[in-house]
């Protein structure tokens, strides 16, 4: 189809066409376009040849393309990581995840180890990349942001890694002094501390959840799970499972949810939903 640019009074400003994905199995695309500066970064990894290419957000024009040989299909958001004075970007892959300098689309480090069918989005917190992937194995990896040059198989700049129970559609969170992860589609989540890798608690079950595609997120000390069925689960962020409450919309739910302010705006399959926080107002 495309990548379309447009004002906010809905007017076409620019449209470029980046060529056929021809997906595995027919999946279709997922990954989302990421704004770094004044780029327009697009991953495009697919069951031919495989590219990055980064755009002028203004004009639509290609400024860079870097090939990805070996590449297929993935669904991953590349991730705008500032730390040391730079930018990159950094892409979790099925072959090989990868940073890259974002004026140039110079490759500037490598890693093996994620599964097939990668989907989860990459993190970054304190100088520490997070990759996460789930399906036909299980992977997560922290990654030290200032020693990441070259192919870190082997290397100090991989901190720890995890490889049990790592998600396949939802990304993981950080939040205060958690990683929370859900495995595969399923409702068994594990929390780990973000700077050793220990497992604070899980895995656990969910209780009264299901399959889970939504990524968890979290505000004022709490952390959401929404299932496929709208079953929504809200934990206390701490060292432990605490459960404050469990509601459901009863409508299908797979897309994350967004918080702006006070505000939860979640999209099920077939309404738009706004929650307020209307606490001591």
């Amino acid at each position: 189809n495309g990548t379309y640019a447009y004002d906010l009074e809905g007017t076409l400003l620019w449209s470029i066409d980046l060529g056929d994905m021809r997906s595995r199995r027919g999946f279709g695309e997922a990954s989302s376009p990421t704004l770094a500066g004044d780029l327009l970064i697009i991953n495009w990894d697919h069951e031919d040849d495989s590219f990055i290419v980064a755009l002028d957000k203004k004009s639509g024009r290609e400024v860079w393309r870097t090939e990805r040989p070996g590449e297929v299909s993935s669904w991953s958001t590349p991730l705008a990581v500032r730390h040391g004075g730079g930018l990159q970007i950094v892409v979790s892959s099925t072959g090989k995840s990868r940073g890259y300098e974002v004026e140039t689309g110079e490759e500037l480090w490598r890693l093996g180890g994620m599964t097939v069918n990668q989907i989860p989005t990459p993190l970054f917190r304190d100088g520490v990349i997070y990759l996460a992937s789930g399906y036909r194995g299980s992977m997560l990896q922290a990654i030290d942001a200032d020693r990441a040059r070259g192919d870190l198989e082997g290397s100090e700049a991989v901190l720890w890694t995890y490889e049990r129970d790592t998600p396949y559609v939802a990304t993981p969170l950080l939040y205060g002094q958690n990683l929370y992860f859900v495995k595969h589609f399923r409702n068994v989540l594990t929390v780990l501390d973000p700077v050793t890798g220990d497992v604070r608690y899980g895995p656990v079950r969910l209780a009264g959840l299901g399959d889970i595609y939504a990524s968890p997120v979290a505000a004022a000390g709490r952390v959401y799970f929404f299932d496929r069925r709208g079953r929504a689960l809200v934990l206390r962020n701490g060292p432990s499972l605490e459960v404050i409450e469990s509601n459901e919309i009863a409508e299908n739910v797979d897309g994350t949810p967004a918080l702006v302010g006070k505000w939860m705006y979640l999209r099920s399959r077939g309404s738009l939903y706004a929650f307020r926080d209307d606490a001591g107002e």
